[in-house]
């Protein structure tokens, strides 16, 4: 697994980037609006977990916020690692703000986590995804932003990175304490396995909706030879 940096620490930009390419499984690339029957995505060692959970609206008791699964090249999708809690690696999410358009919030919210601003809307999962805090985290995130939430209520929107690596900055556009210290993309099976538990439910659910959007490399290279 190779590391690399660029940037400064401070008030310029900031950029750390592990590389997960490493990992023995040629995988699938991501391929806009050529969308044939889904597939079944393959997770590799992850327990699954229970199903998330689905919802018209955001039930009663859980913050609002938006999702963000942004695809690279070949599959990849960014994931970050907090600052403040060791080995957590997450998509980029955040809270909407009250009669905020959803989509706009997920653009707000990457931009302010990652920098990006080169980003093309590709979908969006219609329903809410929850999930609970555990007792320690509840205690914690309610105590910082005086609430009383079990958890959070997630609209997820998927995007295609359209710029280039330099335009990453992990302390965003400077309107938002920053969030991350270090990143990489990630193959879909990387980002379940490395996701805190009490969101993995949620990001199954993600990746798997989503999953029509990753075309298969193998087979679309040889249904282009039989062109």
């Amino acid at each position: 697994m190779a590391v690399k940096a660029s940037g400064f620490i401070g008030k310029s930009a900031i950029s750390v980037h592990l590389d997960f390419s490493s990992f023995p499984v040629k995988f699938s690339c991501f391929k806009q609006f050529s969308v044939s029957t889904p597939k079944p995505l393959v997770v590799l060692s992850v327990a699954l977990s229970p199903p998330a959970r689905t919802v018209e609206s955001p039930p009663v008791g859980y913050r609002k916020n938006v999702g963000i699964c942004l695809v690279g090249p070949c599959r990849k999708i960014f994931t970050a690692s907090k600052i403040h809690i060791p080995d957590t690696w997450q998509m980029p999410q955040g809270g909407a703000d009250e009669g905020e358009d959803l989509r706009n919030a997920a653009f707000r919210e990457l931009r302010e986590e990652t920098g990006v601003t080169s980003a093309e809307f590709i979908a969006e999962i219609p329903n809410w995804l929850t999930y609970d805090f555990p007792r320690e985290v509840k205690e914690k995130l309610n105590r910082k932003w005086r609430t009383s939430y079990k958890g959070q209520a997630q609209k997820w929107f998927l995007f295609k990175f359209t710029g280039k690596e330099e335009e990453i900055n992990l302390l965003g556009d400077g309107t938002a304490k920053p969030e991350f210290k270090v990143w990489s993309w990630m193959l879909p099976e990387q980002v379940i396995e490395h996701a805190v538990y009490f969101k993995r439910p949620v990001y199954e659910h993600v990746i798997k909706q989503f999953n029509p959007y990753f075309v298969d490399e193998e087979n679309d290279s040889m249904n282009s030879s039989k062109d």
